[in-house]
């Protein structure tokens, strides 16, 4: 690795890119380097990569594809690659296959345990970093205040400041003590949104008091935990930014606030500038040339070669015509270079040792977890099952790709968990935004059944899924309805009797799920958010039984 003073203009600028990288057509893979890649590491000497679901299969394959990743840059002026994914836990997680996928954070939120929100990072950090992933953009400090937010939910600890800045700072604490740079994000918050930045550009009305009273108190705890690292948001706060910018291309916000009052010193990184909050109102080359001019020090683009290139130009160009100065471009070099000698990243003969990875010990850990997460919000005398009964399950699974979900056809369902105790269950898939069809085929096939259980997904944001439910409700059938990822589809059919939270739908979730619903142990989760008035935050039905 050069010093900074060592480094030409370019190389400086391509040590602030982090760049994805997928096929350029079927003949190609984006599973091992090509040619994408290795121009934008030994031609532009990139300062990192990130990693997407096209990207990985298994731990041996991620890990050898990372050592052929920084083999590549070992002549590179910024030495080793930050190699970077978003492993949130849960519903956000890369890579699943192999490894001990740990809960995501409002199933953390629903332990209310610090301890728990620590190892789960250490543990996962540890895996992370066997594979050769340096850098976790996790955890989320975002406050999911908002039950119609389209694209944080689940994926916050909870609905207070206190909860979201306790957990959120014991995170960071278990990421670093595994030799993994942790990124809290979004600053300033992006819980209060009705619009997903991926497709437009949210707005968050309040005023600074109240700014400063929730969304920004996670930060500052993690901030004053040692943060490594800092991503902003494609988020509009009048508050803070007169102007209209979104925060992650607002001087007043990364510099001013964030930098000034706040004293963060670590690395800034943009969301993905492809993102339509920035590209479609910006374009991704300019707002690289705003965000820099705002504070940031890490460029995230993610996805299009040509565009990661016509970034970096434009960069070039920004300095060589003096609109930004080359010691604007020292700082974020500066802190990016200091980030990667703190985590000591070397770079050996071949990949590195994955036999930790997925260990009966991790895995362990995150079924423990799972059981102290689900919540019992609700229940008329339903439960145990009657394992002797007919059961139905109405699964909802993810088959569209999202910039969040990823489609993952699952063979661990909750029917199938149940199978192994309840003597006769039948299983339904059906989409997270079923047809008419679809609806009415499974409603068909549901009739005559003793108990019957639905597993929704974000129902709040699709009607049929709503109309199945209801429709059962209205039936004589025992229904037992299990949020397989928002909770706040309660309010979409309060007069359910009984109503679990499981915060997703992975395997080890299910798990637990068929545990509590056939009387192995209790549900140890209590809510960290509201879904109704009489089921407020910190409510769980099973301390009341």
């Amino acid at each position: 690795m050069k010093q900074r003073s060592e480094m030409s203009l370019r190389q400086k600028i391509g040590q602030m890119m982090m760049c994805g990288f997928s096929t350029s057509n079927e003949f190609d893979s984006a599973m091992k380097p090509n040619k994408k890649i290795i121009d934008l590491i030994q031609k532009h000497e990139i300062g990192g990569v990130i990693l997407f679901r096209r990207n990985l299969d298994n731990p041996k394959q991620v890990s050898e594809l990372n050592h052929e990743l920084q083999v590549l840059a070992k002549d590179s002026a910024g030495g080793p690659l930050l190699i970077s994914i978003d492993q949130e836990g849960g519903m956000v997680a890369r890579i699943h296959e192999g490894i001990a996928c740990m809960p995501g954070s409002m199933a953390i939120g629903a332990t209310r345990d610090a301890q728990a929100a620590y190892e789960t990072a250490r543990v996962s950090g540890v895996e992370l970093r066997a594979m050769g992933i340096n850098l976790n953009f996790a955890p989320c400090l975002d406050i999911n205040n908002n039950p119609m937010n389209p694209v944080i939910g689940v994926r916050s600890f909870g609905e207070t400041a206190e909860i979201v800045g306790e957990l959120g700072a014991a995170a960071v604490k278990g990421y670093q003590a595994a030799g993994v740079a942790p990124t809290i994000k979004h600053f300033p918050g992006h819980g209060d949104t009705h619009s997903d930045s991926h497709h437009a550009l949210p707005m968050i009305p309040h005023g600074l008091e109240r700014l400063r009273e929730l969304e920004f108190a996670p930060f500052v705890k993690a901030i004053q935990e040692g943060a490594d690292v800092l991503m902003s948001a494609h988020v509009i706060f009048p508050a803070l930014e007169p102007d209209g910018l979104p925060s992650t291309l607002s001087k007043r916000v990364l510099t001013d606030l964030l930098r000034g009052e706040l004293g963060y010193n670590g690395v800034i990184v943009t969301d993905c500038l492809e993102m339509k909050a920035i590209a479609d109102h910006y374009g991704t080359a300019e707002g690289a040339v705003m965000a820099v001019e705002a504070g940031t020090d890490l460029l995230l683009v993610s996805h299009t070669y040509d565009t990661q290139v016509q970034t970096i130009e434009r960069l070039v160009e920004a300095v060589e015509s003096g609109r930004i100065s080359e010691e604007r471009i020292n700082e974020s070099v500066d802190r990016i270079l200091a980030l990667k000698r703190g985590l000591n990243i070397t770079v050996g003969a071949a990949a590195g040792d994955i036999s930790s990875v997925g260990s009966p010990e991790h895995i362990e850990l995150v079924r423990e977890t799972y059981k102290k997460s689900v919540t019992l919000v609700k229940d008329e005398g339903q439960l145990p099952l009657a394992k002797d009964k007919r059961t139905f399950v109405i699964w909802t699974e993810v088959r569209e790709w999202t910039q969040i979900d990823e489609v993952v056809e699952q063979k661990e369902t909750l029917g199938a968990f149940l199978a192994e105790t309840v003597h006769e269950v039948t299983e339904e898939r059906i989409h997270t935004n079923p047809s008419e069809e679809e609806a009415a085929r499974v409603l068909k096939a549901s009739q005559g059944y003793d108990q019957v259980i639905v597993v929704t997904y974000n129902a709040s944001f699709s009607p049929n899924q709503i109309r199945i439910v209801k429709e059962l409700a209205a039936r004589d059938s025992k229904l037992i309805v299990v949020a397989g990822r928002n909770p706040f589809d309660y309010k979409e059919f309060p007069e359910v009797k009984t109503f679990l939270a499981s915060y997703e739908n992975r395997p080890h979730a299910m798990d637990a799920v068929a545990g509590v619903l056939t009387g192995q142990f209790e549900a140890g989760g209590k809510l960290p958010v509201t879904v109704a008035p009489e089921y407020p935050y910190g409510w769980s039905a099973s301390s009341r039984s």
